[in-house]
């Protein structure tokens, strides 16, 4: 986290806890009809109008799943708000509220979080969603994001992990594997600017890949455009930890296997040309490398025509019975394994 010494700086000990959310949240208004009561009180107050509800939550913590050396404050706090938004999509749900909790060392300034929730904000509002709460505290060991999203949907539009059938198509949006490549970029960079702090570096020609690590968007668009399609997927999942560990999780709560076809995984072509600058081969990267934030569902094989011709959508693979396995049918049209390599924020 770099700070312009010429800036002010105010330490949060001078507004203390309810000061500190108070001067926070004051910007956040309400815009939601299910939202009956924001920030103000003990609880937040929600009316779905008998749709169902749909709730989930993550947690981002320094040093783990963000390196403040290279994200920009007002980025993470955009970045904290899709990764949750993601996960209501991915119910095939519409995302509605937000609440946000930090713990904050006393590294960090009122002008830092201030930063921080510039971001919460742009996010809340492009994607419409209201911030209705939310706690404060202190942290030993730097800064820590915990925020938790509902939304709603008709009870038979909803669609979990275990609905995927033999015969099935398996479908993912956009593209993938430039989440994780953005990544190394700014890894590499790092190291740079610990060995010459005057280097400034050129990173023009990765500015997709960044942009995809650094300011991800979460796919609003889906949950309608599959409506207006008239597709109701049979299990969905959003791919934060990898293309190979969500197919599998959806494989393992469906009981079923699938032929994942490696050509016709989705690549931007700065994903193949970064992948081979840094010895990278681009399957694995989209495979393994996670935070894509797309949206991978089955369909039934009778709604293909009403998909084939939508450029957001790639067919790239079919479910088959359990007994025949979850595989890869690489390039030289070999079945192999697929293995769970990606993110795994427990791991030692």
């Amino acid at each position: 986290m770099i700070e312009d010494k010429n800036t002010p700086r105010t330490q949060l000990s001078e507004l203390g806890e309810f000061g500190l959310i108070e001067h926070l949240t004051q910007n956040f208004t309400i815009s939601q009809p299910s939202t009956l009561y924001g920030i103000g009180d003990d609880a937040a107050v929600l009316d779905f109008n008998q749709k169902k509800c749909v709730l989930s939550t993550d947690l981002l913590v320094e040093g783990v799943h963000f390196d403040l050396a290279y994200v920009p404050l007002k980025h993470l706090g955009y970045k904290a708000v899709m990764v949750n938004l993601s996960d209501i999509y991915a119910m095939n749900a519409t995302a509605s509220q937000i609440t946000v909790s930090i713990a904050v060392s006393n590294r960090f300034t009122l002008e830092a979080l201030e930063e921080l929730y510039e971001g919460i904000y742009a996010a809340a509002k492009l994607y419409n969603v209201d911030v209705i709460g939310g706690d404060t505290t202190s942290s030993t060991s730097g800064l820590i994001i915990s925020i938790t999203a509902t939304g709603f949907a008709e009870e038979d539009a909803i669609v979990y992990r275990n609905g995927a059938k033999d015969g099935d198509l398996l479908v993912v949006t956009g593209d993938l594997g430039a989440a994780y490549l953005g990544l190394q970029v700014l890894e590499r960079e790092k190291q740079v600017f610990k060995v010459n702090p005057n280097v400034q570096p050129d990173l023009d020609q990765y500015s997709y890949l960044i942009e995809r690590q650094l300011k991800p968007e979460a796919r609003k668009d889906m949950p309608g455009l599959l409506k207006a399609l008239e597709v109701q997927p049979t299990s969905m999942i959003d791919i934060s930890d990898g293309l190979s560990s969500e197919v599998i999780h959806l494989c393992t709560r469906s009981k079923v296997g699938v032929n994942l076809y490696e050509d016709k995984i989705p690549l931007d072509p700065a994903v193949i040309s970064t992948s081979e600058e840094f010895n990278l081969n681009s399957t694995t990267v989209a495979l393994n490398g996670g935070e894509d934030y797309e949206l991978l569902f089955t369909i039934d094989q009778n709604d293909y025509p009403k998909i084939k011709a939508n450029p957001n959508l790639t067919v790239i693979g079919h479910i088959v019975d359990e007994k025949s396995g979850i595989g890869l049918v690489t390039r030289a049209n070999e079945k192999i394994e697929l293995k769970a390599q990606g993110w795994n924020p427990i791991k030692e």
